[in-house]
């Protein structure tokens, strides 16, 4: 089962224990084009310096608390070709180059795309990059120096509050606004590889103290069932409207479970136990796999449990529970998440102020244990690890501090 928080103050209110398991799913596609080893976005490298390792310092201050990380391997695996230099990335190389050697195509780029970051939450925030964005919304002409400053505040809101607060070089640019120089610059892009650098150091560092544990998804985050056969989608959905070409891969299905446990003994070593498979989508044809792995338990989400059972509404006694699937293969542990407290965390809270976000979250538990009465139940909490911070204020540390 995965890490899981006893929530004292229910059990002293009802005399029950409500246990909570939050479950960060820390995911990106794979970007990089193995023919020019050039990465088409960015979106590894930024959300490695805003959301990866603060995800996990922040238990420094928490030593009581455990808890899960779901990494996909193909996502580890770009995080360390940025720090070994094995890939290209657009952003980067203009990022790095003397603003006075930017041609008009480059600089069109700039002014197009560095822009691309929450606007309430980040550009709002900093009065010149909210000056440079106007700017740009007006069609106004870019000196030398804007393109120089916006490539600096691009990269600079990218990297997460803690790191800009603890690095006094962060907070020198910070506090200096605007006319930016390239030695600012640099100091900034610097700071993400040495925070890219640092993320899996970290992660195996909270896993050796037992206060994380790691899992894994299928190495390239393939959805499995479709990837075994793709005539699976009718059992999900009978209306499903399939291609005429049949794909169906079940040695590749395999092949992506055994290369993510594998992937994780190289830098964690032996203690996988748990696996979220690709967007959480399961079947009977690759529970086998699963089970001949050294995977004891999985995370999916609570339709497909309601779904299986049959049950004709949502049944929160099914829910609050861990399952034991008994297959010719061996046994299975899964878990089935809550969609709407894990939802209410990822699409709604971020509207809200952080403590009354916080205070309706611990209603819901309140509301939970006290329907249980004195049963002891496990409510998971399943979701993206990175994009929802993005849409809080302070990347979301008020809220879950």
């Amino acid at each position: 089962m995965p890490n899981f928080v006893k929530v004292g103050i229910i059990k002293r209110h009802y005399n029950s224990m409500l246990n909570l398991a939050f479950i960060f799913h820390m995911h990106q596609p794979y970007y990089k084009n193995l023919l020019t080893q050039e990465s088409g976005l960015p979106w590894v490298r930024l959300h490695g310096t805003k959301d990866y390792l603060d995800m996990v310092k922040i238990l420094e201050k928490y030593p009581g608390i455990q808890q899960t990380f779901n990494l996909v391997p193909s996502l580890v695996e770009q995080i360390e070709d940025y720090g070994q230099g094995k890939v290209k990335d657009k952003f980067l190389e203009l990022s790095r180059k003397e603003n006075v050697d930017l041609n008009a195509q480059e600089k069109n780029f700039i002014k197009d795309n560095f822009f691309m970051i929450n606007r309430s939450k980040v550009i709002d925030m900093h009065p010149r990059y909210l000056e440079l964005y106007y700017m740009k919304q007006a069609g106004k002409d870019f000196q030398l120096k804007d393109y120089l400053d916006l490539v600096v505040w691009f990269n600079l809101s990218w990297i997460d509050p803690i790191f800009r607060d603890s690095d006094p070089g962060l907070q020198k640019i910070i506090q200096k606004a605007r006319f930016f120089n390239e030695d600012d610059k640099n100091h900034v892009l610097d700071a993400h590889l040495k925070i890219l650098n640092s993320i899996i150091p970290c992660y195996k560092q909270f896993v050796d103290k037992g206060q994380v544990e790691v899992t894994v998804s299928p190495y390239y985050h393939p959805i499995l069932p479709l990837l075994y056969n793709n005539r699976i989608a009718r059992e999900a959905n009978n209306k499903t409207v399939l291609p005429k070409e049949l794909f169906a891969y079940p040695s590749d299905a395999k092949a992506q479970i055994d290369m993510a446990v594998e992937f994780y003994h190289a830098r964690f070593g032996d203690s996988l136990t748990g696996m979220w498979p690709s967007e959480e989508a399961v079947s009977e044809h690759i529970l086998p796999f699963i089970i001949e792995s050294e995977v004891k338990w999985i995370v999916t989400d609570e339709a497909i449990l309601f779904k299986s059972l049959k049950a004709k509404k949502r049944d929160t006694r099914l829910l609050y529970q861990p399952y034991i699937l008994k297959r010719e293969e061996g046994e299975l542990n899964i878990i089935f998440r809550d969609r709407n407290l894990s939802d209410m965390l990822g699409f709604i809270y971020h509207t809200w102020k952080a403590n009354d976000a916080v205070t309706d979250f611990m209603r819901h538990l309140e509301n939970i244990n006290s329907a249980f009465k004195k049963e002891d139940i496990l409510v998971v909490i399943a979701m993206d690890g990175e994009n929802a911070w993005e849409y809080y204020a302070n990347d979301g540390h008020d809220f879950l501090n």
